[in-house]
């Protein structure tokens, strides 16, 4: 059987299917009723990627393809550097300022080999930390839009 244009195949499972799902109503809390926190936590999933490519990458740290993985810290560290200012945590933009200029690749800074293996294991945790710290009030992203 041919799949007619933009259809379900005839005889297929979905004819009786609707063509717009049907919501449910969001689950309460157990005092009846659901509130979003006043904050959100934007700089988590950059966080934790950038703490996952941070200890992929200590085996390949003297390897050439270890510019990737600087390029990527760098970015990712300025991306958590934007939501620590949002959210107006200082020592945190500070911090991943430093980590910005240490793993920027277009002006290495010179730093023997098990030296840098244990920055990118400190600079994991700290990616972590700062991920779990940095919170954003949610009336400022009311406010941007």
């Amino acid at each position: 059987m041919a799949a007619r244009k933009g259809r379900p195949a005839i005889g297929s499972s979905q004819q009786g299917v609707p063509a717009t799902p049907t919501r449910r109503a969001p689950q309460r809390a157990a005092g009846g009723t659901h509130e979003l926190p006043p904050y959100t936590r934007p700089a988590l999933a950059p966080s934790l990627l950038a703490a996952v490519v941070l200890l992929a990458c200590v085996a390949i740290i003297d390897a050439s393809a270890f510019v990737f993985a600087r390029w990527g810290v760098t970015v990712l560290a300025l991306i958590v550097l934007v939501f620590a200012v949002r959210g107006r945590s200082w020592w945190a933009a500070a911090l991943m300022a430093a980590v910005a200029v240490s793993w920027n690749p277009l002006v290495v800074v010179p730093i023997p080999g098990q030296v840098w293996a244990a920055l990118q294991i400190l600079a994991a945790a700290l990616f972590i930390v700062v991920g779990l710290a940095v919170k954003v009030p949610r009336e400022t992203d009311a406010t941007d839009r």
